[in-house]
């Protein structure tokens, strides 16, 4: 045996003793699944691709446009793609079992960012509760939006349902939501998030905007019927100049899910790229500040949800502990 190929084998079993199985660094290609152009997941996909290639160049992120969370969990079970971002409500439904036919077998690769939701109006509307736009037309997102359900969730707990109490209005493209706003078709649009485009682009519009979200009683009242959803804070200046001031609201974390199948070896690649990069990542996109292996492994509620090519890396990185 060659000393090079000796030292080799050292290096191998060295690291195997540490629990840290050599990784290969050969090409490879992962596809990504988004949404809808206009929303916020085509955004964090490219950032997120473009973080990972950056930090592991041999790493080929493929972000692919869909009709949002409610396509891309059939898509990933169906092994159609390798990765696919869910927002927080349809993932808790689908690994729920909630309107399926059991429990989605999926598994998270990583923390994306909480997304509080709230309403948007015109600043001249005469809205300032959730309550006065119950009867009026509300642009609720794209049909296939997980925005979708977290919104009816929020009314429901309210004594109100998103169909039958609002007129509802389901869009084609999430960009398209703005401009029903500014020009009245619809009263209020339904989003959430930090730097979501719907929101950027009414807070720009001409004679301003005006945010609604669920007051502090209203609050208390979702957070006991729905447990999964949790208090989170819009921070001040989020969307200048419609909102300077903080503004208290609910909402839960989105994943980056990945296919049953999976390769382990190809979870753990894309984990450490992404831990490697995830300061460069935040730098991109603000909302994407808080996509991070520490919040990747704080944020799930059971560890046994996350990929186990995620959970090797996280103990091998020294951030998982169980």
């Amino acid at each position: 045996m060659s000393k090079s190929n000796s030292l080799l084998v050292i290096l191998c079993a060295t690291l195997a003793s540490c629990g840290i199985a050599p990784v290969s660094n050969a090409p490879l290609k992962v596809t990504l699944a988004t949404a809808t152009p206009g929303g916020g997941f085509p955004v964090y996909g490219d950032a997120f691709a473009a973080a990972v290639q950056e930090a592991d160049p041999t790493i080929t992120i493929e972000p692919r446009n869909t009709k949002g969370s409610a396509e891309n969990i059939p898509l990933l079970e169906e092994s159609k793609v390798d990765l696919a971002l869910v927002q927080g409500e349809a993932a808790y439904e689908a690994l729920a079992g909630i309107n399926r036919n059991g429990p989605a077998k999926l598994k998270i690769l990583w923390a994306m960012y909480s997304s509080p939701g709230m309403f948007v109006v015109r600043a001249d509307s005469p809205y300032r509760s959730i309550a006065d736009l119950k009867g009026k037309p509300v642009a609720w997102g794209a049909k296939g939006s997980g925005f979708v359900v977290q919104g009816g969730y929020v009314v429901d707990a309210l004594g109100m349902d998103r169909d039958r109490d609002f007129k509802a209005v389901y869009l084609e493209r999430a960009g398209d939501g703005p401009a029903m706003l500014q020009d009245g078709r619809v009263a209020a649009l339904w989003g959430g998030g930090i730097g979501w485009p719907g929101f950027i682009a009414a807070a720009k519009m001409p004679g301003g905007a005006r945010f609604i979200a669920p007051s502090a009683s209203e609050i208390d009242r979702i957070l006991a019927k729905h447990k999964f959803l949790k208090p989170v804070t819009i921070p001040a200046g989020s969307y200048p100049p419609a909102q300077m001031l903080d503004i208290p609201s609910v909402g839960s974390w989105s994943f980056v899910f990945a296919r049953p199948d999976l390769p382990d070896e190809t979870a753990y690649r894309v984990a450490r790229a992404l831990h490697r990069g995830e300061g460069k990542l935040g730098a991109r996109l603000a909302q994407a500040r808080d996509s991070t292996a520490q919040n990747t492994y704080s944020a799930v509620a059971d560890r046994e949800l996350l990929h186990p090519g995620v959970r090797k890396y996280l103990r091998d990185a020294g951030i998982a502990r169980d």
